[in-house]
């Protein structure tokens, strides 16, 4: 008992169009709609065996035509007696050998399809007339979640706690049609004359509890992926990351509410409309910035800068406290500025140092000599720059004296 298969693929072809009567997809259906009754089109006109066809009824004879994109079930007392999600159109009948209850083929499904059939499936006959209904396998679009207070969460990157108002949608998908209409899906949708499950209707108390649970997770999601090393730890990214938050979302909602193991249900996209944060976490992403524009090369580009410009202070003022304070900060960084050199002009020899005056020697205990004072190269330079002034050295020695001066 089951059904038959009359041909594959997308719905259009020219078998498909001989077929006057058959069940299909109702028209005018909202994009978020998840299960909905299969419909009668057309007349029988003596095609099938099917004479006594009515809405939400399927008997021997009837013909299914199944679009791309959604699945067919058939149910008996709220009981699963028959499953398909390969497009196509189809013939049921209880009584030929040759019908199948499940066409499931390369569908994108969940492994737990196989399971749910064994555990879902009607146990006895099933009677000539069962309830068919069709389910969403596309995205289910426009979700929509959002914050009516801040949420907090750690950060890693920022090293303490963020707080923001976010707001934004998801995309989910049905990845186990048996699980979400046995185990999620209200009773009353799976019933005669049923109403469409629509996520997006504000009156559907499931969809409901689904935005509450989204919201929930929140904050943990934001902190998976703002810990995720793969991640760089950096908030910024998600609102440009649909698909990897969604990862973060999806594995924070099956955590806390099992979506896809009990329900047969997964976040696939999300889309962040907007992150408010509040006035703490403002001001410390401010000096986030600051330390990372003062970061790596560009911290190192910034101190050459400011050592030309002291530089020039001081050969344009004589001397100037902008070098002075240049040498002592090199100085402690590690000693790059040393006592200065007897120097001479190009092509000159530089003058020897006098050896200090022989002493007579005292009876008095010998004392240990002091060490020298350095030369101090801001002094130096004060020199050469009056030299430079009064047209004894050219431009060029004074360039290399300064440079001598400093040790570069």
């Amino acid at each position: 008992m089951g059904f038959i298969q009359a041909f594959k693929g997308a719905v259009g072809g020219m078998l498909a169009d001989q077929w006057k009567d058959f069940l299909t997809v109702p028209q005018g259906l909202p994009q978020t709609a998840a299960l909905f009754p299969a419909v009668p089109q057309g007349t029988n006109a003596g095609r099938g065996s099917n004479t006594r066809g009515s809405e939400n009824i399927i008997s021997n004879g009837s013909k299914i035509l199944v679009p791309q994109g959604y699945g067919l079930i058939t149910v008996v007392d709220g009981r699963a007696t028959g499953l398909i999600t390969e497009a196509g159109g189809y013939e049921f009948n209880d009584q030929s050998p040759d019908a199948r209850s499940v066409f499931a083929g390369d569908e994108l499904l969940a492994s737990t399809v196989g399971t749910s059939w064994e555990r879902f499936k009607f146990g006895g006959r099933p009677s000539s007339q069962q309830l068919a209904f069709y389910v969403s396998l596309k995205e289910i679009p426009d979700n929509r979640f959002g914050t009516q207070s801040e949420i907090y969460w750690d950060d890693a990157y920022l090293n303490t706690q963020v707080g923001a108002v976010c707001r934004g949608s998801y995309t989910l998908r049905i990845i186990d049609p048996l699980l979400f209409v046995h185990n999620f899906v209200p009773a009353t949708f799976i019933s005669a004359n049923a109403p469409v499950f629509d996520f997006g209707d504000v009156d559907n108390a499931a969809g409901g509890q689904l935005f509450r649970e989204v919201v929930g997770s929140l904050a943990q999601a934001f902190s998976r992926y703002t810990n995720d090393p793969d991640k760089g730890n950096r908030i910024s990214r998600i609102q440009g990351d649909s698909v990897g938050f969604a990862q973060s979302l999806s594995a924070a909602v099956e955590e806390g509410y099992r979506w896809s193991s009990d329900r047969g249900l997964a976040i696939v996209k999300t889309a962040i409309v907007s992150i408010e944060y509040d006035k703490n976490t403002r001001e410390l992403l401010k000096d986030v910035q600051k330390a990372d524009a003062l970061s790596g090369a560009r911290s190192q580009s910034f101190m050459n800068q400011a050592a030309a410009r002291g530089v020039q202070s001081a050969g344009e003022t004589g001397g100037g406290a902008g070098l002075a304070m240049f040498g002592a900060g090199m100085g402690a960084a590690g000693g790059m500025v040393g006592p200065a050199q007897p120097w001479a002009p190009p092509g000159q020899q530089a003058p020897q140092q006098a050896a200090p005056p022989q002493q007579a020697p005292t009876q008095q205990a010998p004392q240990q000599e002091a060490a020298p004072a350095p030369t101090d190269p801001v002094a130096k330079l004060g020199q050469y720059k009056q030299m430079l002034d009064q047209g004894l050295i050219t431009e060029a020695d004074y360039e290399a004296a300064k440079k001598a001066a400093l040790g570069l």
